[in-house]
């Protein structure tokens, strides 16, 4: 009897050891399950371009829906969690996640969200790989938060030096919501860049929920900006064109990667604006993606309506796919799908992705030192590449 009660102690104590572990269940056919979390808008006023974000994360896991680890071959499963674009339903749907016990998350679009998750998943040893938060607070003081894109004090000299090198103005008007980390410091970092290339700033805040730019436009039309600067979400950039083209403002109408956006330069179409924005990938880079992620989409209805209803090829959706990767890779480098090794390994993960190589340094941000400009062609209502730009 008591050998018996030993045996069954040893099978339960083996159980639970295999239940804590961090994403690895056992799935359909008895196959192995290792969990990747996706912390993503699908909702709020970033949720179009979260959809984009998850979209590239599933097709990675299309293309390779399992992952070989420590000599076993594991089955992906994303365990998708809607975070709602604000700061306020972070932990929440951080905390459903780590709940899943997944082993590694991918997010989140949109940088005080991010931010807003990072306490619990640094708490759990759960690494979180940000796709396309640029703000310096996602990973700062966060030794659980890593990204593969570049970041906002490179991005907003960036489009300093353009506006300024590229377009040669002297003026610029920049519009930022109110209470947004991410527009917020997005303008400080453009500002003093522009100012030390000798352009003068104007600066002007908008209230969350403002449906009518008309005035902010005229506002930059009498300071004689030659550019207006708003590193806005994608519902408050259409908002922003129709107000440009209704007012006959005549110069360029500049954005950073949130703009970056079939919907946005869908909303050029037919109007004489001129609108240009700070990217990761242009459509045409590599033929073979594309060629493969629009045959995926246009098979999907359901990732046709989340891509805006057509299957141009978003560079979020791109950097969504390369990070899915970067999560596959360091799940091989830990050898387990236990969340705490897998962060431990996770500063040392390379991958050659779509959108170049990631490789982290630090603060665990990417080092990238180059975006990509492109500009909406106000006729096909598609992005028109115009060059690579570095800072000034």
């Amino acid at each position: 009897m008591k050998k018996l009660i030993a045996l069954m102690l040893a099978m339960l104590m083996a159980f639970s050891l295999v239940a804590c572990g961090g994403g690895s269940e056992g799935g359909n056919n008895g196959e192995k399950v290792v969990k990747i979390g996706v912390y993503e808008p699908q909702t709020g006023d970033n949720g179009a371009g979260g959809k984009q974000e998850i979209l590239g994360m599933q097709y990675g896991n299309y293309v390779q829906p399992t992952v070989e680890i420590n000599g076993e071959t594991y089955q992906v499963k994303l365990e998708i969690v809607d975070n709602r674009t604000t700061a306020e339903n972070g932990p929440s749907a951080a905390s459903e996640l780590v709940n899943r016990k997944v082993s590694i998350v991918l997010g989140s679009y949109g940088s005080g969200v991010s931010a807003a998750g990072a306490k619990v998943f640094n708490e759990a040893n759960v690494a979180a790989i940000g796709v396309t938060c640029t703000n310096p607070i996602v990973t700062a003081g966060n030794p659980a938060y890593f990204r593969i894109c570049f970041t906002d004090p490179f991005q907003g000299p960036a489009l300093a030096s353009y506006a300024k090198d590229g377009l040669g103005v002297s003026k610029a008007y920049t519009l930022a919501m109110l209470g947004s980390d991410y527009d917020q410091g997005l303008v400080k970092f453009f500002t003093p860049a522009f100012e030390k290339l000798g352009g003068s700033v104007k600066s002007e805040d908008f209230p969350e929920g403002t449906a009518n730019f008309v005035s902010y436009i005229n506002n930059a039309k009498d300071a004689g900006a030659g550019v207006i600067f708003a590193p806005v979400s994608i519902n408050y950039a259409q908002l922003i064109i129709e107000a440009a083209a209704s007012q006959g403002y005549e110069g360029v109408i500049l954005g950073s990667d949130t703009w970056d956006s079939n919907k946005v330069a869908e909303a050029t179409v037919g109007k004489d604006v001129t609108v240009a924005v700070t990217t990761f990938y242009q459509e045409g880079a590599d033929a073979e993606f594309d060629a493969g992620i629009k045959e995926w989409i246009n098979s999907d209805a359901d990732a046709k309506a989340n891509n805006g209803g057509n299957d141009q090829v978003s560079a979020v959706t791109v950097m969504g796919y390369d990070a899915y990767f970067v999560a596959l890779e360091a799940l091989k480098k830990a050898g387990t799908t236990d969340p705490a090794k897998v962060l431990e390994v996770l500063p040392d993960v390379t991958h050659e992705g779509v959108c170049g190589k990631v490789v982290f340094g630090a603060e665990g941000d990417a080092v990238r030192d180059m975006a990509v400009i492109k500009q909406a062609n106000p006729e096909t209502g598609a992005w028109d590449f115009v060059k690579i730009q570095q800072v000034g």
